[in-house]
């Protein structure tokens, strides 16, 4: 996976996850309007047949609201594989 940062201001942060179309950019964008601090938060793609997603994250500080958010998934995604373990 690659990341492409098309801007990176102080309140915003647009950038390209190369290799993804909706899953993970579906689960960012949802994840980060549950924030309060997240005034914005989008995803597109530019063409029906590309293979990046464009997002858009406006935020009092949104590389650090975007980390948090990342870490969390992360949390949430290795409990859940931890208890698919114990179930199999």
């Amino acid at each position: 996976m690659k990341i492409e940062v098309i801007e990176n201001k102080k309140d915003t942060l647009e950038f390209y996850i190369e290799g993804e179309r909706h899953t993970l950019p579906n689960l960012l964008k949802e994840r980060l309007a549950e924030k309060k601090e997240v005034e914005f938060v989008a995803y597109k793609l530019d063409h029906p047949i590309d293979t990046k997603s464009r997002i858009v994250l406006k935020a009092a500080n949104p590389s650090k609201v975007l980390a948090d958010t990342i870490k969390e998934i992360q949390t949430e995604l290795t409990d859940f594989a931890k208890a698919f373990e114990k179930v199999k």
